[in-house]
């Protein structure tokens, strides 16, 4: 169990507008200086902030005694070192811990937070509006980029319009608790919007320029190698339930993407390894079935439109569209 540092009332801004973020880090004392500076900079500052330090051996402890009287809302919840930094279900296992510190019923909005990243001033304002336009978006993010360290130029991590990015994933309380919270898996951060859809909700990453941010990290580089990113990228892949055309059609995709054969290869290869290894895929009751109807219809219509027709006919009750009559439909 993780031990708690001294608790701080909660902000009294009123039970509106309320948004808790939780944020799980280990050995990021590189970058966390900058993402607790894009906080501090938010026009709607969070009601509070958990920070939950899994085992880091770095300088992160002494950095956040230097911002605890900036940011009263600051809790660090300390975990025992593992002695390995854990990705995927490790993540959510340390956002569980630091969610069970609070009472989710005063907030609004969650956010589970990397600690790579550098935020707009009005990031958060900007979501919570989005979310206040339409009453089925679950979850929600801006779109990241990185800057490439030969040039400056910022770089976008192409992320499809359909997934909200896990390193800010926001979410309304009311809908994440309707999917059951995140999923304890690799790939938790694609499957938990596949879920939206599958209870008649939207999930969406935004291109609006004011809701760009700059990931310190590249995506898929992971903390090893970038070669290791792209291959987890595809264990996820296979985990989540993608079915091999799709996966196919991702990989010839990843090729206008940098790095661009090595990206593709090693995703492609962390895919097919975990299927001739019998990995153990996500699955609830409809969720696969879904997620292999949702792709499949992708291929034909594109992603956005077969994410709209699968949620609209999930908040309907009736059964997926099947391809034939999507291919029909198109015509």
């Amino acid at each position: 169990m993780g031990q708690v540092d001294a608790v701080k009332p909660l902000s009294r801004r009123g039970p509106e507008r309320r948004y808790l973020v939780i944020a799980p880090s280990r050995d990021e004392a590189s970058t966390l200086r900058t993402t607790l500076d894009s906080l501090l900079r938010q026009t709607l500052p969070p009601a509070k902030l958990v920070f939950v330090d899994d085992g880091s051996t770095d300088e992160t402890q002494a950095i956040l005694a230097e911002y605890r009287e900036r940011m009263p809302y600051l809790d660090v919840v300390r975990r025992v070192d593992r002695g390995v930094r854990k990705v995927g279900p490790g993540v959510i296992e340390a956002f569980n811990e630091g969610l069970g510190t609070v009472d989710l019923s005063q907030f609004e909005f969650l956010c589970k937070l990397d600690m790579d990243l550098d935020l707009p001033d009005g990031y958060f304002e900007g979501l919570v509006a989005k979310m206040d336009g339409d009453p089925l978006l679950a979850t929600c993010s801006g779109k990241p980029y990185f800057r490439e360290a030969a040039t400056g130029e910022l770089v976008s991590e192409h992320i499809a319009d359909e997934f909200a990015v896990g390193m800010t994933k926001f979410y309304r309380v009311s809908a994440w608790r309707e999917i059951g919270g995140f999923p304890v898996s690799i790939g938790w951060d694609g499957i938990d919007c596949h879920l939206c859809r599958m209870h008649g909700m939207r999930a969406t990453s935004f291109p609006d320029p004011e809701l760009r941010f700059i990931h310190l990290r590249p995506m898929g580089s992971s903390h090893i190698s970038l070669w290791h990113g792209r291959m987890r990228h595809g264990l996820g892949a296979w985990v989540m339930g993608t079915p091999p055309l799709f996966m196919l059609a991702a990989t010839v995709y990843r090729l206008n993407k940098r790095p661009r054969v090595v990206g593709a290869v090693a995703m492609l290869l962390g895919y097919l390894q975990a299927w001739r290894q019998g990995v153990r895929r996500f699955d609830k009751p409809g969720y696969l079935a879904f997620v292999r109807s949702y792709q499949h219809l992708a291929l034909v219509i594109g992603r956005t439109r077969a994410a709209e027709r699968m949620r609209q006919r999930a908040a309907q009750g009736g059964r997926a569209p099947s391809l034939d009559g999507a291919m029909h439909g198109h015509r």
